[in-house]
């Protein structure tokens, strides 16, 4: 299993950390954030695959920032599979 740390980028939440194991992802923990928000998010999360969380997650906004919790830690999943095909 890959555990994966991340860390966010313009949002509240400072980092993300992601259990992977054969492309599906097993376990998400926000560290900040709004947290219901970012609980909600890794309960959801948990038993999909990295392509698949990609699709959801990928772009979407929190007010004017340019970012948000899921679509930072969709940037850490993109990182992350970037990795493994090195």
């Amino acid at each position: 299993m890959d555990k994966i740390k991340y860390r966010m980028k313009g949002t509240c939440a400072s980092t993300v950390y992601f259990d992977v194991e054969d492309n599906i992802v097993k376990k998400v923990v926000f560290e900040g954030g709004c947290m219901g928000n970012t609980q909600g998010v890794a309960r959801l999360s948990a038993g999909h695959t990295v392509d698949e969380l990609i699709s959801l997650l990928d772009g979407i906004q929190c007010g004017y920032r340019g970012t948000s919790c899921p679509d930072q830690f969709a940037q850490g999943l993109k990182a992350y599979k970037a990795e493994k095909q090195k």
